[in-house]
């Protein structure tokens, strides 16, 4: 159990991450997606440090501070039912997939970091 938490939890970060950084360089399919679901660019930068501090919070809880690990999986958790929302109110579905996926990985992290409980 401990290795799934592991293996979950770095995908979830790496993903985060990933995900930040594309948002702090208006990457083109950043900036497109966030036209369709009516999100000013401007708030591009701290959605992009939302991100951010959720992938290293993770990552404090998987190096040894499990209270902040699992703060930061419901912070990310919180987040993408949010980017899911925003996608559903502006009808946008052909790529709701994305945030669907980024919110399985956080609620995968969340639930493991509940039940293993790493020391």
């Amino acid at each position: 159990m401990v290795a799934a938490y592991v293996v979950v939890t770095v995908a979830t970060i790496l993903a985060n991450a990933a995900i930040a950084v594309a948002d702090f360089l208006r990457a083109g399919f950043v900036l497109d997606n966030s036209a369709e679901v009516g999100l000013p660019p401007r708030l591009l930068p701290g959605l992009a440090v939302l991100k951010a501090a959720g992938a290293a919070g993770l990552l404090l809880g998987l190096v040894g501070v499990p209270v902040i690990g699992v703060a930061a999986a419901v912070g990310l958790v919180l987040f993408f039912i949010g980017a899911i929302a925003a996608h559903v109110r502006a009808g946008v579905f052909h790529n709701i997939a994305f945030p669907g996926a980024y919110l399985g990985l956080a609620v995968a992290s969340l639930v493991l970091a509940v039940v293993v409980r790493p020391s």
